[in-house]
C-alpha cells in the first residue's frame, strides 16, 4: 500500500478507523470483480485502487444512525 495514497485518503476521511473499514469493504468488492472507478497507467493493487477512489471522491461513506440500526433502515 502506497503511503502517499494513504496520507491523501486520510485528508478525505480523517478517521483512520472509518477509512480502514471503507477501504476494506471496497477491496473485497474489487477482488470479487467489481470495476475500478479510477483509471491508472500503472498496475495498482486493489488497496491502492480503493485509496485512489477515496482520494478522488469516487466513493464515500455514510454512518449508520441509531434509528437505522434499531429499525433496520425502514
Amino acid at each position: 500500500m502506497r503511503d502517499d495514497y494513504l496520507q491523501a485518503a486520510l485528508k478525505v476521511i480523517d478517521d483512520p478507523n472509518i477509512l480502514v473499514n471503507v477501504i476494506s469493504r471496497r477491496v473485497k468488492q474489487l477482488k470479487r470483480g467489481n470495476r475500478a472507478l479510477v483509471e491508472s497507467l500503472e498496475k495498482l493493487s486493489p488497496e491502492d485502487t480503493a485509496l485512489r477512489e477515496v482520494m478522488e471522491g469516487k466513493i464515500s461513506y455514510e454512518l449508520a444512525t441509531k434509528e437505522t440500526l434499531v429499525h433496520g433502515g425502514r
